[in-house]
């Protein structure tokens, strides 16, 4: 009877242990792209003037609890979010401590490579108005992407970089591609932002964390190669794995593994929140204590030491904790 007992408690204890630990961290929404700027008033000034985002909240963060989510001591931040259409990004400068800049001799092909989306109405007139604002080139030029790729074909692209050497992308879809939102009758130019596109080394060790353990949705898939995609990466023979990820809401998260060349370099294990190379893609969930258990349980890379409270009205969220994937991209779940 005593051996009956004891079994009905391990069956239970492990039933409870199981009802704990959730499948994934339910991802509800991807909320904002984060990134880490040098001088707040210049990346302000350009993104707004050149790139039509709108500010939404301007604030400062300094004491225990930022500099646990930044897992960084003595922080003092200003922070910035800035909207463009439906979607948000979030400036932040490190008042103290200040950060390294963007490598000189970075690629598209670096594992620290990340970028942002914007999608444009007219390429042509998007072009000639990064070219008035002499805007620093990334691509050769705006690219079109061939007919032979079907998931991609007509697609135009340019890739560019802000004044901290940052990579940004613009996007034109063709008619039937895209989000039908893209689409609508508009007069504005700038009109959203699709995705952040991250390099990878291995896709499904980066479907594991992404998919997996976040719970984002496969949305779409590609592999990429040739003239074009060489001049729109900058990278001489590149062919590119391409996974689009998705939440039920907000820009997709877009995985490039380069296939080839191989001579892309590892993301710096030594990076700081404060560093300029410094990205992170802000997501949302209803229980952010479940997606603390998801992390740890797949052993995943911890930035802050757990789930951290705020409890401030002026930044949009109550607690949050801060992780890193696969390849050390950042990444904030956030409980509002």
């Amino acid at each position: 009877m005593r051996t009956l007992n004891r079994w009905l408690v391990v069956v239970l204890l492990c039933a409870v242990s199981f009802a704990a630990a959730p499948d994934s961290a339910s991802i509800t929404a991807v909320d904002s792209i984060g990134i880490t700027v040098d001088d707040m008033d210049r990346s302000v000034d350009f993104f707004s003037k050149v790139l039509s985002f709108q500010k939404v909240s301007d604030v400062e963060l300094w004491g225990t609890s930022p500099e646990r989510l930044a897992g960084l001591f003595g922080v003092r931040m200003r922070v910035v979010r800035l909207r463009l259409g439906e979607e948000s990004i979030e400036l932040t400068e490190f008042l103290t401590p200040k950060g390294l800049p963007v490598p000189a001799d970075s690629r598209s092909n670096d594992r620290w490579f990340q970028h942002i989306a914007i999608v444009v109405s007219d390429m042509d007139k998007a072009y000639r108005w990064l070219r008035q604002n002499r805007v620093e080139h990334a691509s050769t030029g705006p690219q079109t992407l061939p007919a032979w790729n079907k998931n991609a074909s007509g697609i135009q692209a340019f890739y560019f970089k802000d004044p901290d050497k940052h990579a940004l992308e613009i996007l034109a879809f063709p008619p039937g591609k895209g989000d039908p939102r893209w689409h609508r009758n508009s007069n504005a130019l700038f009109l959203g932002i699709d995705h952040t596109a991250i390099v990878v080394d291995d896709t499904d060790a980066s479907l594991r964390f992404y998919g997996a353990a976040l719970g984002l949705s496969q949305a779409g898939e590609s592999e990429n190669y040739g003239d074009e995609q060489e001049h729109l990466n900058n990278v001489f023979g590149a062919r590119l794995r391409i996974t689009t990820l998705r939440a039920a809401k907000g820009p997709g998260v877009e995985l490039l593994e380069y296939l080839a060349p191989s001579d892309g370099r590892p993301y710096p294990e030594t990076t700081r929140a404060s560093d300029l190379i410094n990205w992170q893609t802000n997501f949302v969930t209803t229980d952010v204590g479940g997606a603390e258990r998801v992390l740890k349980s797949g052993r995943f890379r911890f930035v802050s030491p757990g789930t951290v409270e705020l409890n401030r009205e002026d930044i949009g969220f109550r607690r949050a904790v801060a992780a890193r994937d696969p390849d050390g991209h950042a990444i904030r779940i956030l409980e509002k």
